[in-house]
């Protein structure tokens, strides 16, 4: 049978000076409306627009100088073998034809020789359009029988929280803060990520609100705030727990509301019992009266919001502590009011399954994405034969770098890597295959902060020979003989499919250019306009399958693993020039180690200063930035950063173990714990 290694073919007719508009679909919940201009071809400007009311015309760093990325010197033009030593980097460039002929019979091989599940997929965030992840790529690793992925290093841990205890229940929209007369922040940093968020947040305290951040680092969000708590990492958990025992203690717990909308509200209430406000202020590295005062504060304030970020799942008890974050708003009876209730993703809005609808699941064995290192070194059966790695970069994203490369270095590991630039990750393909950005393909893109979902629309034709996700993945069914009657054979088929797919009021309004409404409404109250969505409609406070699931059960507290030889924490948060570990390629990521001025003199170290940071597991090295800005015993490292920039081509993740969360299964990238000395002279 022949197979055509064309492509979509499609070009785009562009007057001068067009003007694209078209949604951002990278890892960040505002999902902002841009307008693209393009000359003679080529996109000069990227700005945002007003068609989604959140953007309101103005849009981050990162993406306003996206055409660094399509146009810069790391951009993969055709597809390439690998002719040198896997990590040298040196490829050949082929045609599609022959790099998808190669690919598809190592696949072949493999699934002859040891069963579908030795072939392992590989994707994260790298884009959460609906097209580019989830469609035609889960059909291809469904029908070969290939291993299924658990994507956890991230949000797993409160996802799980989320729907455990409300089944996932619409949030508080971006819109309602206004109305909010406390806002909690709780782990998370907009200044860097959800941006949006920060005028709302500005427009409230103008107007009289009280701004509380939960942090180890002073963000310039939580310099602005009212009262910043620097917990230690980690102990989010106590912090939570004793704010529960302070309500029900004080007789301020709302027991009307609990009686009719919770159930097991004595567990978490007796679980909380041994965490005094005392004895959780100490663990946290936080002053007894602050902690009261942010109780206080919470209690008496309506409409109170709280905003979860994704930093207390980070750590060993983090589905615990995000339960218990979570579990605030019932306790405390926030909700039922305009501005009042928890923020977190709002991904689930609109309840959408479209891959789970197409085909029953695979029985294939299930892998860990935070264990890949195991998973390419320890004996597995059947082995690993075959990785194909898209929408991310798992050679700087995932724990225990050190690991993840021998796995990488293996030379009977055929691995394939489907990305637009050439990544860490993509120095040890043993086939590179160029992708098209979201300048240059379709797809379609919800928002998990605001409620919204858009086209991401082609504003310029691919560059050199890049092509689609939904092109590769239709084209290689087709190869491996799994391709069906009906099944789409590119992009704009795959789209007209999702959309096929899609509730009939949601596909109307996107087929007319309409933003549509999710189920939940546009703004809805939480116990108003939406309940849970768990099986009573009632809010569980101590989930059955999380209380097994958790070491110690949900809500029990695992103790800080730092020790006499590796004393500090490290962190590394997300920085205001990458998105995970995308646009890591371009310069500018501050690359140094952050600690406190306290933690700098101890050691003899001073600011600009060369330092190891090591443990068990690697070391790194760097430079010394002392800075005020994070708590004494904490340090952080920049996430995202690539190993390229590093003097010895190691990054945070090297220093991260890869055990995982008390629920969830998610990364513990918190529970690094580290020394730092000065760097021996070269």
């Amino acid at each position: 049978m022949a197979h055509s290694s064309s492509g979509s073919g499609r070009r785009l007719a562009q007057t001068p000076g067009a003007v694209v508009h078209t949604t951002c679909p990278l890892d960040c919940p505002d999902t902002c409306s841009l307008a693209v201009t393009v000359q003679e071809g080529r996109v000069t400007t990227i700005d945002g627009s007003r068609r989604h009311g959140v953007t309101d015309g103005y849009i981050c760093a990162k993406v306003r100088h996206f055409d660094r990325r399509v146009y810069g010197p790391d951009r993969v033009l055709f597809p390439a073998v690998r002719v040198g030593r896997k990590g040298d980097g040196r490829f050949e460039r082929v045609s599609w034809d022959d790099a998808l002929g190669r690919v598809a019979e190592a696949m072949s091989a493999a699934t002859a020789t040891h069963g579908g599940a030795s072939i392992l997929p590989f994707s994260y965030g790298g884009s959460n359009g609906f097209l580019t992840q989830d469609t035609l790529d889960a059909t291809l690793w469904r029908r070969l029988g290939a291993s299924r992925l658990d994507r956890t290093v991230c949000a797993a841990p409160t996802m799980a929280a989320h729907q455990g205890l409300y089944g996932r229940m619409a949030s508080v929209t971006y819109e309602d803060i206004a109305h909010a007369a406390l806002i909690v922040v709780w782990g998370a940093n907009p200044s860097v990520s959800g941006l949006h968020l920060l005028p709302l947040i500005r427009d409230a305290q103008r107007r009289g609100a009280t701004l509380v951040v939960v942090d180890p680092r002073t963000t310039p969000l939580a310099a602005q705030a009212d009262l910043h708590l620097a917990v230690r990492p980690g102990t989010d958990l106590v912090v939570a727990l004793a704010l529960h025992r302070w309500l029900f203690t004080e007789g301020l717990a709302d027991l009307d509301f609990l009686r009719d909308h919770a159930t097991h509200v004595e567990t978490l209430r007796s679980r909380a019992e041994a965490w005094t406000l005392e004895r959780a202020a100490e663990t946290a590295g936080v002053a007894a009266a602050d902690l009261e005062r942010f109780a206080r504060l919470y209690a008496d304030a309506s409409p109170a919001l709280l905003r979860l970020g994704w930093g207390p799942e980070r750590n060993r008890n983090g589905g615990s502590a995000t339960a218990a974050i979570l579990a605030l708003p019932a306790v405390a009876g926030k909700f039922g009011v305009r501005g009042g209730g928890y923020a977190t993703s709002n991904s689930g809005a609109w309840r959408l399954h479209l891959d789970a609808s197409r085909a029953p699941e695979s029985p294939a064995r299930r892998v860990n994405m935070n264990h890949l290192g195991r998973a390419l070194t320890e004996y597995q059966d059947p082995p690993v034969q075959c990785l194909f790695v898209y929408n991310a970069n798992p050679a700087v994203t995932v724990p225990d770098q050190q690991r993840v490369l021998r796995g990488l270095s293996r030379d009977d590991l055929f691995t394939v890597v489907f990305d637009q630039v050439m990544t860490d990750t993509a120095l040890y393909a043993d086939v590179l295959l160029p992708a098209t950005t979201f300048l240059e393909h379709y797809d379609l893109r919800r928002a998990y902060g605001p409620l919204h979902m858009d086209w991401v629309r082609p504003a310029i034709d691919p560059v050199g020979e890049a092509r689609p996700n939904a092109d590769v993945f239709a084209e290689l069914c087709a190869r491996l003989g799994v391709r069906e009657d009906g099944d789409p054979t590119d992009e704009l088929e795959a789209m007209l499919g999702v959309l096929g797919a899609l509730p009939a009021p949601i596909a109307t309004a996107l087929g007319e250019g309409a933003l549509p409404t999710p189920p939940c409404g546009p703004a809805p109250v939480q116990f108003v306009d939406v309940f849970p969505h768990t099986t009573d409609g009632k809010i569980d406070l101590c989930p059955a399958d999380l209380d097994a699931a958790a070491p110690a059960g949900l809500y029990g507290y695992q103790p800080d693993p730092s020790t006499e030889a590796f004393p500090l924490t490290l962190i590394s948060p997300a920085t205001d020039k990458t998105i995970n570990s995308t646009l890591g390629e371009l310069p500018g990521v501050d690359t140094s180690l952050t600690m406190h001025p306290t933690d700098a003199a101890a050691r003899g170290l001073e600011a600009h200063d060369r330092v190891r940071v090591f443990n068990a597991l690697g070391e790194v090295e760097t430079t010394l930035t002392v800075s005020g800005a994070i708590r004494p015993g904490t340090v952080s490292l920049a996430k995202g950063v690539w190993r390229r920039v590093m003097p010895r081509g190691t990054t945070a993740t090297t220093l991260v173990p890869d055990s995982l969360t008390d629920v969830g299964g998610g990364a513990c990238f918190n529970d690094a714990r580290v020394q730092v000395t000065s760097a021996p002279q070269a």
